[in-house]
Order: C-alpha cells, then sequence, then structure tokens
C-alpha cells in the first residue's frame, strides 16, 4: 500500500518549485471587484478597489443593433480603498457589458 503522505508532500514540494521559478511577473495583479448592471438601454459598472495597489478600469458596452455603435467609456483610475461608478449607454438595447483592468 502507499504512503498518501508521500504523494503530498511531493506535490507541494513541486507547486513550490514553480511558484519560486515563475516568480512574480506570472502572478495576476490584483484587481478591484466590479459589478456591471444593465437596465434598458443604460448600463452601469460600479467598482471598489480593496487591494494595495491602483487599478484602472474601463466599461465596455456591445450595442444590440448593427448600426448603434457599441461604447467605451474612458479609462478610470480606482486607488486603494475607494469606489468609482461607469455609466454609458446605447441608443436602444444593449447586448452585453463588460469591465477592464489595467494595472494603475
Amino acid at each position: 500500500m502507499r504512503n498518501p503522505f508521500r504523494r503530498t508532500a511531493a506535490l507541494l514540494c513541486t507547486a513550490a518549485a514553480l511558484t519560486v521559478t515563475l516568480g512574480p511577473a506570472a502572478r495576476a495583479a490584483p484587481q478591484a471587484e466590479c459589478g456591471t448592471r444593465v437596465h434598458g438601454s443604460h448600463a452601469r459598472a460600479d467598482c471598489f478597489n480593496g487591494n494595495s495597489t491602483p487599478d484602472r478600469v474601463q466599461l465596455h458596452v456591445e450595442c444590440a443593433r448593427w448600426w448603434d455603435p457599441d461604447m467605451d467609456t474612458a479609462p478610470a483610475a480606482v486607488d486603494p480603498a475607494r469606489h468609482v461608478s461607469l455609466t454609458q449607454r446605447c441608443w436602444l438595447e444593449i447586448r452585453r457589458a463588460w469591465v477592464t483592468h489595467q494595472p494603475g
């Protein structure tokens, strides 16, 4: 019968070695938490940054009609422990809305 602790220890050592090898560049930067709401032709994103580094957020809106241009807000900086609201709209319906992040 095999010892399950030996296999667990081997997996933990491998994970630790990969973390050291890849370094901080491979880790994802912390991002602000954003909630997006769509109501008719209006979209709103509320973002709160609970991290120690600033984050830049941008709201993107894809309109449902082919003749209605897709809209993006200007990037907004969200400093640590701060909140920002972004709004955008289409003429008629919104197909989808999402937020992108960039390190601040």
